[in-house]
């Protein structure tokens, strides 16, 4: 018998030396849906690069895989075990660019590391950058270990469930609702800590800060323009009124200055004819 589901697209990323690992989260996903998409009508679908990468010429591969995984991801797992990874033009390796990347999109990111003996040619440049890289996530957030594949097929699990449970499934609910007139747009703030490093290479990080703007209804806003309700608050690129077309979303970066309070915008623009307004806490 048919069943229509909503797939929900979970991007394994890891560098090359834990293959059993990325096993156990794919395993993971596939028990997940064999006990709960017939009655909770949710897929999960593994993104992995060795079978849903596509070859191509022309860009360097990581910002291939960018383009195609990451960028369909819903969610990501992220796993390490004793190297970090290879380095790319952006990045000190392919997997933390996707990471990175990741958070930025606000999309949820899940790291493990794994516990388990270094094999005995372990490359010890690799393990030093991992150990870096772990040491300066414990500003970021938290992340998780697991000392087999049976414990990370457990912990996987819980994390997804986590995540349907506060993100996708009220995403989607609210989708499938019409949207009023008075909540035309979603305006939220967000931010994250950007890894900078001197020249005498030590990492401190950097707050960037952006607003979101989503247009939620079935047609294009003319003559949207934004601005700072807040002291001394700077959204550069705003001068002028734009479209924001129906589904878009466009960002705003902007800088608050000591004593600017907390950040508060207004966004105004024009429907059906009708100038309109509404102030947003971001």
């Amino acid at each position: 018998m048919t069943q229509l589901a909503t797939v929900v697209n979970v991007m394994i990323a890891s560098p090359s030396d834990i293959p059993a690992a990325r096993d156990a989260v794919e395993r993971a996903l596939r028990s997940w849906n064999s006990a709960n998409t017939p009655g909770r009508g949710f897929v999960l679908h593994p993104l992995r690069w060795e079978t849903d990468s596509v070859p191509m010429l022309g860009h360097h591969p990581q910002a291939i895989l960018n383009e195609q995984l990451l960028a369909k991801a819903d969610i990501v797992i992220a796993l390490f075990g004793s190297r970090v990874g290879s380095e790319t033009p952006n990045s000190i390796s392919g997997t933390v660019e996707e990471i990175e990347g990741a958070v930025a999109s606000g999309k949820p990111v899940h790291l493990f590391f794994s516990e388990a003996p270094h094999p005995a040619n372990v490359d010890l440049t690799q393990l030093q950058a991992l150990r870096g890289f772990r040491a300066a996530l414990q500003e970021r957030g938290l992340y998780g270990s697991f000392e087999n594949e049976d414990e990370l097929l457990t912990k996987v699990w819980s994390a997804i469930e986590m995540d349907l449970r506060d993100i996708i499934q009220p995403l989607h609910a609210a989708a499938s609702l019409p949207t009023p007139p008075s909540e035309r747009f979603l305006v939220q703030g967000r931010s994250e800590r950007e890894p900078k490093t001197d020249s005498k290479g030590r990492v401190h990080y950097d707050t960037r800060r952006w607003v979101e703007i989503t247009n939620r209804g079935n047609d294009d806003v003319i003559e949207v323009m934004l601005e700072g309700v807040s002291e001394q608050m700077l959204l550069p690129g705003w001068d002028r009124p734009r479209t924001v077309h129906a589904g878009q979303k466009q960002t705003a970066s902007y800088w608050l200055g000591m004593g600017g309070g907390e950040p508060r915008v207004k966004l105004t623009w024009v429907e059906n004819g009708e100038p309109k307004s509404k102030e947003y806490d971001i």
